[in-house]
């Protein structure tokens, strides 16, 4: 893999799992928590991303293609997912955490929705198997793909450790401001994966 298709592929993961934009989300997701806390579920959250999408960029689509699961019905499932954590956001139904109350011991939000679909979401695995598939049968090329992983789940991880400090900056208010406009986002992003799920199996037209 040359300097310019490596740039790329960064770029790519990069833009497709957006680690700056998981930040308000995760403050929204672990309202109320400590930084211990919050600290344990970031790393929970990408070691388990980081796995699912090792996973499927070494074998991709023959896991789906094995078990009867298509990409088009995977973008559905999750969008279907995120459309209720959305109206979870929306309709404050935290709100002992959100008044400052220890958070609930059973409430992990680290493998859903943050590892998935949030961070190895259905673009993120289409793009470590188009990425993989593109190295074809140079193992250096693989490994390269395999090394930009990594290196995106440590960003991801910098960038989720930064939402107690932000948090902070932000106040209680801004908080519950930016968690009703990030659950409204979330419910458009939500049903757009529907969207893009129904039209990858052609029922509507592109």
């Amino acid at each position: 893999m040359d300097t310019a298709a490596f740039i790329t592929a960064f770029a790519t993961l990069f833009v497709v799992i957006d680690p700056p934009g998981l930040v308000t989300l995760f403050i929204a997701l672990t309202s109320g928590m400590g930084f211990q806390r919050r600290r344990a579920l970031a790393i929970r959250a990408c070691l388990i991303a980081f796995c699912l999408l090792l996973v499927f960029g070494l074998f991709g689509e023959p896991i789906l293609h094995f078990i009867g699961i298509s990409m088009p019905a995977f973008r559905i499932a999750g969008g279907i997912l995120l459309f209720l954590t959305a109206l979870d956001m929306l309709f404050e139904r935290r709100t002992e955490r959100r008044e400052g109350k220890q958070a609930e011991p059973d409430h992990d939000p680290s493998v859903f929705p943050l590892a998935t679909p949030l961070i190895a979401g259905p673009g993120a695995i289409a793009t470590m198997i188009l990425l993989m598939g593109e190295a074809g049968e140079d193992w250096i090329s693989k490994i390269a793909v395999l090394g930009l992983l990594v290196a995106i789940m440590v960003v991801t991880l910098l960038f989720l450790l930064a939402a107690t400090p932000l948090e902070k900056m932000l106040g209680r208010t801004g908080t519950l401001v930016i968690t009703r406009l990030l659950g409204m986002l979330l419910a458009a992003l939500s049903v757009q994966f529907v969207i893009d799920g129904i039209r990858s199996t052609g029922l509507i037209p592109l």
